[in-house]
């Protein structure tokens, strides 16, 4: 099969591979569309340590069935060849003391496709059945495709324990920090304040209703207080996750109120823990997402809650290295890419 592969930092090659073999319980999935995550970009400048080539990225994605092992009648009967379907790329044991506590995210034997497993960018990706989604007919095979990073914001609003009278703000306007801007909302946020310096997605974020802030016009924590009366915001949410985007979720964000890290681009960050002390504010990590978030991303998507259409670009998967580049330097507009090897999903 062809697929796109990782073979070290800045390169990128289409290959000819086998094509994954099946375990007994697993589902082999033609892909229609498969994500650029921003994880996999500080993967393709060599900056991730799980992630070691040669390597298939791609963990957002969706398809159609296209193999079943022997045993998937076993533990998925519905499922048939030709079914429309999504899968959660995070593989996890089923059986720790998280999984079963419904916090999969932190299993200690978790295994991520792209990571630990070969990804999505290719003709075929294979997954365990336990994972597998088929899709409502209301949902398309590139809003699928989103569910992943929107189940990223699922969890983070979550952790955000967001409320009517929530005044929030989210530092990185990609896409985990779009999808958790309607996250919020879905959620009820009363305000909500978006920092970025890429002046095309923060066009975004005012069409969907947020305030805007550009850290290159204005410092966003002078900005967030000028906003709030001095007071900060109940809620701060660092999409990016660079030295100066936490420490100014923390600055910006009122006494007693909550920080959600999300992004993971550096691996340290120094931050001001007097003032967190001083002002009892509650920092907090955001991984992945459960199962119970997957299934909430995908539900949202089906209602028409959660979604992309603007910045949202269809490409051949042969011009996923151009497009691994681009999203480095000057994405613009761009807010999500989606590979392809199907010139009728373009």
């Amino acid at each position: 099969m062809i697929a796109l592969v990782y073979e070290g930092p800045r390169r990128m090659e289409i290959r000819e591979v086998d094509v994954p073999s099946l375990g007994a319980a697993d589902v082999l999935i033609e892909v229609a569309y498969s994500g650029i995550c921003g994880s996999e970009l500080s993967g393709y400048l060599g900056k991730n340590s799980l992630r070691k080539p040669p390597l298939i990225f791609g963990h957002e994605f969706s398809g159609r069935i296209a193999g079943l092992g022997e045993g998937v009648g076993d533990v998925r009967p519905e499922l048939r060849i030709g079914d429309r379907v999504t899968a959660n790329p995070l593989v996890t044991c089923g059986t720790c003391r998280y999984c079963a506590a419904g916090a999969e995210q932190l299993c200690t034997d978790r295994k991520l496709l792209s990571a630990s497993l070969p990804g999505s960018n290719a003709k075929y990706v294979a997954v365990p059945a336990r994972f597998v989604y088929r899709l409502p007919d209301s949902v398309s095979l590139e809003q699928a495709a989103l569910t992943e990073p929107i189940a990223c914001a699922a969890r983070a609003a979550d952790l955000g324990r967001v409320t009517p009278d929530t005044d929030a703000l989210i530092v990185g306007m990609g896409p985990i920090g779009i999808f958790t801007l309607q996250a919020l909302q879905i959620h009820g946020a009363r305000r909500i304040l978006v920092a970025d310096t890429n002046a095309e997605r923060l066009a975004f974020a005012r069409a969907m209703g947020a305030e805007t802030i550009n850290p290159l016009e204005t410092d966003t924590v002078e900005a967030v207080k000028s906003l709030t009366d001095g007071a900060g915001v109940g809620l701060a949410i660092d999409a990016v996750g660079a030295a100066a985007t936490r420490n100014a979720c923390v600055h910006s964000a009122a006494a007693g109120g909550t920080v959600v890290f999300v992004g993971l681009h550096e691996a340290d960050s120094q931050l001001p823990v007097n003032h967190i002390v001083r002002n009892e504010i509650h920092c907090v990590g955001s991984f992945a997402y459960a199962s119970s978030h997957f299934e909430t991303a995908l539900q949202w998507v089906a209602e028409g809650r959660a979604g992309l259409s603007a910045g949202l670009v269809k490409a051949p998967l042969r011009d996923g290295p151009a497009w691994y580049e681009r999203l480095l330097g000057q994405p613009g507009a761009v807010a999500k890419v989606l590979l392809t090897l199907s010139e009728e999903e373009l």
